[in-house]
């Protein structure tokens, strides 16, 4: 797209007058919760939802879409600065991404503070197998998530190549958010522009999940791993966003560790504009981006 669309524009400036001052002045993690959770979309009736109970806790679900036969399986891991969403909360990406080709599954993960690091990250280690039940070794998972989530995926694909296990054939990484010492220039050089965050919001939702652990630790900020053998990954930020430099930097980071990586910066979009896509040709344009190079690395055959 080669300028900006007057939507995203739009959004960027409702959220910057409501939900950023809303979750600036949020008093404990149900507010929290209430604000990062709503529900975004409509689900059309051509989408196939089932549950996907988890062995340990909780219920996550399965998406396909009856009109557009699924090509690939493809794990999302949804973000809400580790304390907050849900599969419901983020269905209006999963929904498009299963028009796109996938069948999606929606992990719905432990959260802080009543699951600090690494509780959340262990979890979707084991839901990583369940989703990878039943396909072939030709026929690798994929993995897909936004903001906390995007990072959660970076973390998991290291705990999985230090476990020597089977790696998805790639990622798609949504306004990761990849270092939790948030020393990141972007952080205070966007503070103002970001549509959504500002530095207090992102050490609440940061000090929440490490519960006092180490935030340099690689585990905690993926960014500063050796990326050494990772799959191919897409990561797609706003030019406004406080996040911006942990989606540079992760860029760099795989640019000196081998790993192929497909960076694409676009302005005006709030924070994870994929959630807009009711209104926001951006975010139609980005999914389709992410879905033609998601399958772009796999063999495309049928689920």
């Amino acid at each position: 797209m080669s300028s900006p669309s007057w939507q995203a524009r739009a959004i960027s400036l409702a959220l910057r007058l409501t939900f950023k001052r809303q979750l600036a002045a949020a008093q404990g993690i149900d507010q929290v919760r209430q604000l990062m959770g709503r529900h975004m979309s409509r689900t059309p009736r051509e989408m196939e939802i089932a549950p996907w109970p988890h062995a340990g806790g909780g219920q996550g679900e399965r998406l396909r879409c009856l009109r557009t036969p699924p090509r690939a399986r493809l794990m999302y891991v949804h973000g809400g600065g580790f304390v907050a969403g849900s599969p419901l909360s983020h269905r209006s990406i999963t929904v498009a991404l299963a028009r796109l080709g996938f069948e999606v599954w929606v992990p719905d993960y432990r959260l802080a503070p009543e699951h600090p690091f690494p509780q959340g990250l262990e979890q979707l280690v084991a839901l990583y197998g369940e989703a990878s039940h039943g396909l072939s070794a030709d026929q690798p998972l994929l993995l897909a998530g936004d903001s906390a989530g995007g990072g959660l995926v970076l973390s998991l694909m290291l705990m999985l190549k230090d476990q020597g296990r089977a790696l998805p054939a790639a990622g798609a990484l949504l306004s990761p958010l990849s270092d939790l010492t948030l020393s990141g220039h972007s952080i205070e050089a966007n503070a103002r522009r970001c549509a959504m965050f500002s530095r207090a919001p992102l050490e609440r939702g940061v000090a929440l999940y490490l519960g006092g652990q180490d935030a340099r630790l690689p585990l905690a900020s993926p960014v500063r791993a050796k990326l050494h053998g990772l799959p191919p990954l897409i990561i797609h930020v706003g030019k406004n966003e406080t996040l911006l430099d942990d989606a540079v930097a992760l860029s760099e980071a795989c640019q000196r560790d081998g790993v192929k990586a497909q960076l694409r910066i676009w302005p005006a979009v709030p924070h994870v504009w994929q959630l807009f896509g009711r209104y926001i040709p951006e975010a139609r344009q980005s999914l389709r981006e992410v879905a033609a190079f998601l399958h772009q690395h796999t063999l495309n055959s049928p689920v």
